[in-house]
């Protein structure tokens, strides 16, 4: 009474279903809750708000590109900082055709703040420092409520 089971069939397709016979995994949320944004596509609205914010009182803002950047890069052309002092944003100022910038560094923005409305004012103040740099200005006038608490 020995009889041998036979080995299952190797279908040649892909599997349909997982293992557990519950269907393919989708994804958690649908792309236009925010949920599914990425942290760095947070980010960018935080700073894309800021700058809004600050468009109203300067239009001389649409001539100067935003960009955030991972973390600062170490270079020998640019000025040198030390382990105390990591940079939160700097500038670039126009030249040869090319328009003026404002960076903001995301990594250590986020490591400093702990939640979203802290990080929001973080990143509004280093928006500002940095147009007032580029402007020429102190930062409360470029937005009397800075420093508030």
């Amino acid at each position: 009474m020995d009889s041998p089971v036979p080995p299952p069939a190797a279908g040649p397709g892909p599997r349909r279903r997982d293992r557990h016979g519950r269907g393919m995994r989708g994804p958690i949320a649908p792309p236009q809750v925010p949920l599914a944004a990425s942290r760095a596509e947070v980010f960018a609205d935080l700073v894309q708000d800021s700058v809004e914010r600050l468009e109203r009182r300067w239009p001389q803002l649409a001539d100067i590109d935003f960009v955030v950047l991972e973390v600062p890069r170490l270079d020998a052309t640019s000025e040198p900082w030390n382990d105390e002092a990591v940079p939160l944003g700097g500038t670039v100022p126009a030249r040869e055709g090319r328009r003026a910038r404002v960076v903001v560094y995301r990594r250590p923005v986020e490591i400093r703040t702990k939640g979203r409305d802290e990080r929001a004012a973080l990143v509004h103040e280093v928006v500002v420092e940095q147009v007032a740099e580029l402007l020429g200005q102190t930062p409360e006038t470029v937005d009397p409520r800075y420093g508030e608490d």
